[in-house]
């Protein structure tokens, strides 16, 4: 699924919230720039698939009408085949990995990065005899994941693990920037194409 229909799926949800919102507050719910939003919204009210109701303090509602209720399911349909796809894919190459991983006798893994990737790579781990250890993400230590907290990444150092196992969203350059700061063997490195 293309980038700007998500962007545009997430808007005709926001709209759809029939809540008093302003673009600033679509911008922070959607955790993207108040420019992209403001340009989002004019093409799709040039489309019709909302109205644009003026109200007094010089604010204005959304309104969604029916072209955007159906271009909001027809969305919302796609990103949902969009996520099966990613999943099943995803849950076919970690259970591949995994396995190769436990054919290689490595019984300890940690992952880097919780995300949705992650929680598929903790449901094939479940199929295998390695355990994981600990997740690192800073963003979101102190978290839960599956009855581990999620861990700060300067704690790297203080698990022992086989294999550390790759599971962020963010460019890879920069987990290869936070290992070798944490002196981190690459042999210890697994990566994957997520889907």
């Amino acid at each position: 699924m293309r980038t700007p229909d998500i962007h545009t799926l997430k808007i005709l949800e926001e709209i759809n919230k029939e809540e008093l919102l302003s673009q600033r507050d679509i911008a922070k719910n959607l955790n993207v720039s108040l420019g992209l939003v403001n340009s989002f919204l004019k093409r799709l009210a040039r489309k019709g698939y909302f109205k644009i109701v003026n109200i007094p303090k010089n604010r204005v509602i959304y309104i969604l009408t029916s072209k955007g209720a159906a271009e909001k399911t027809r969305l919302t349909y796609q990103y949902i085949e969009y996520s099966y796809r990613f999943y099943k894919d995803a849950r076919k190459k970690l259970k591949n990995l995994l396995a190769a991983l436990a054919e290689q006798n490595i019984k300890r893994i940690a992952f880097y990065g919780a995300t949705d990737f992650a929680e598929i790579a903790y449901l094939s781990l479940q199929e295998t005899s390695i355990k994981l250890i600990a997740i690192f993400d800073e963003d979101k230590k102190g978290k839960d994941f599956f009855g581990l907290t999620i861990e700060s990444m300067y704690r790297i150092n203080d698990f022992i693990y086989d294999k550390l196992l790759y599971t962020d969203e963010k460019p890879v350059e920069l987990f290869f920037q936070e290992i070798k700061i944490n002196n981190i063997s690459k042999d210890k490195i697994v990566l994957t194409s997520k889907g």
